[in-house]
C-alpha cells in the first residue's frame, strides 16, 4: 500500500507530459481582399417614388338608360358582352303608348275625312263663284274652313308621330363601344325613365390613381409611372400620365395613366403604382455586391487592413433591374468587394 502514493504520482506526470505534447487550435487568418472589382460608395440623386394605389378602368363609363317607364321585356346581353354604339341591347314596353297611338291613328282618319271634305266645298265654290253664283265673301268663307280642316289633319298627324316615337323610344341602346360591366335588372321588371339598365366601358384603358392633394402639386401630364408587372399579366411596367383631374375629393386627387396593352378582361383590378414625387440621395450598388445567404444580405466590406469583413446590410429594390439600394450597414465611403454566391 506504501507504493500506491508513487503510482499516483508517476501517472500525473505522465499526464502533463502527454498534454504539453498536444498542438494548439490554428486561428485562420483573415483573407485579403483582391483588388480587383473594388468598389468604393456613392452617394447618388435617386428619384424619390411613393407607392400609390391604383384600378384598372376605362377613360369613362356609359349607362344604357330606360327612357320611358313600363315593363322590361327584353334585356339581350350579360356581364362580359361586348356591345358597339346604338346596338340595341333591350326593350322597354308600355301597353298604354299603343293604345294612345291608336286613338290617334282614329283623330287622323276623322281629320283627314273632314279636309278632303272642305277642300271638295272649295273646289266647288270656286267654280261657281268664277260663274257669277257666289260671293267673294262666301268663297273666303269656304277658303278659311278649308285651312282649318287641313290644319287640323296636320296637327293629328304630328300627334300620331310623336306617340308612335314614344313608343320607339322604349328601344334601350348601347350608348358606347365596349364590354358590358353590369346588367342586372331582371326582364319583368317594372323600370322608371332614366335608370340605368346595363353599364358599358367606355374609351381606352387606364390605371386610375389616387394621392393626398399635398404631393398631387408635382404631378404632370407626361410624368413616368411605374406600374406592377405581376399586377398587369406582365404586359406593361412602365405608363405615363396622361390626365390629372382639376377636383379634390376626400382629400385625394385622381390622375389617369396609359400604358401599352393593358388587359381588358377585368375591369376594376387593383394595380400598384409608384411615382416620382421628388429626388434624394441613396447609396445604389450592383446586386453583385450584395449576397443573400439564409434570408439575410451581406456586403463584403473591405477594411483599413485590407482584410475582408461580411457585413449585414438591408436593401431594397434599385432604380435599374441589376442594382440594389441600400438602406443600412454601409455609408459613403465604404469599399466593397464583389460578394461570393448565394445560399
Amino acid at each position: 500500500m506504501a507504493s500506491r502514493p508513487y503510482l499516483i504520482s508517476a501517472l500525473g506526470a505522465t499526464l502533463l507530459l502527454s498534454a504539453c505534447g498536444e498542438s494548439k487550435p490554428t486561428v485562420p487568418a483573415a483573407q485579403t481582399a483582391p483588388t480587383a472589382g473594388r468598389l468604393i460608395l456613392r452617394a447618388q440623386t435617386v428619384p424619390d417614388l411613393k407607392p400609390v394605389p391604383g384600378t384598372l378602368t376605362t377613360r369613362d363609363m356609359a349607362e344604357a338608360r330606360a327612357r320611358i317607364s313600363g315593363v322590361l321585356v327584353s334585356l339581350t346581353v350579360k356581364e362580359g358582352d361586348l356591345v358597339r354604339q346604338g346596338q340595341v341591347i333591350g326593350r322597354v314596353k308600355d301597353d298604354r303608348l299603343a293604345l294612345q297611338t291608336g286613338a290617334f291613328d282614329a283623330q287622323v282618319t276623322a281629320a283627314s275625312a273632314e279636309a278632303a271634305r272642305a277642300n271638295a266645298d272649295l273646289g266647288r265654290t270656286r267654280d261657281l263663284f268664277t260663274h257669277g253664283v257666289y260671293a267673294k265673301a262666301r268663297l273666303d268663307q269656304v277658303e278659311a274652313q278649308a285651312k282649318a280642316a287641313n290644319a287640323n289633319l296636320a296637327a293629328a298627324r304630328a300627334q300620331r308621330g310623336a306617340s308612335a316615337e314614344l313608343g320607339a323610344q322604349g328601344s334601350i341602346l348601347a350608348p358606347a363601344a365596349g364590354r358590358v360591366l353590369v346588367a342586372d335588372v331582371p326582364v319583368g321588371s317594372v323600370v322608371m325613365p332614366g335608370q340605368t339598365l346595363a353599364k358599358i366601358t367606355a374609351g381606352p384603358m387606364v390605371v386610375r390613381i389616387e394621392l393626398p392633394e399635398g404631393q398631387a402639386r408635382a404631378l404632370k401630364v407626361g410624368d413616368v409611372v411605374q406600374l406592377a408587372a405581376e399586377d398587369l399579366r406582365g404586359v406593361a411596367t412602365r405608363g405615363a400620365i396622361t390626365q390629372v383631374y382639376p377636383s379634390v375629393t376626400g382629400g385625394q386627387v385622381t390622375a389617369d395613366v396609359s400604358a401599352p396593352g393593358l388587359p381588358q378582361d377585368l375591369i376594376g383590378q387593383r394595380v400598384r403604382a409608384q411615382i416620382q414625387i421628388g429626388s434624394r440621395q441613396a447609396l445604389v450598388v450592383p446586386r453583385r455586391y450584395v449576397v443573400t445567404r439564409f434570408g439575410v444580405d451581406y456586403a463584403r466590406l473591405v477594411r483599413a487592413d485590407n482584410t475582408i469583413s461580411e457585413t449585414p446590410v438591408q436593401t431594397t429594390a434599385g432604380p435599374a433591374a441589376d442594382t440594389v439600394e441600400v438602406l443600412s450597414g454601409l455609408r459613403a465611403g465604404d469599399v466593397l468587394t464583389p460578394a461570393g454566391s448565394a445560399q
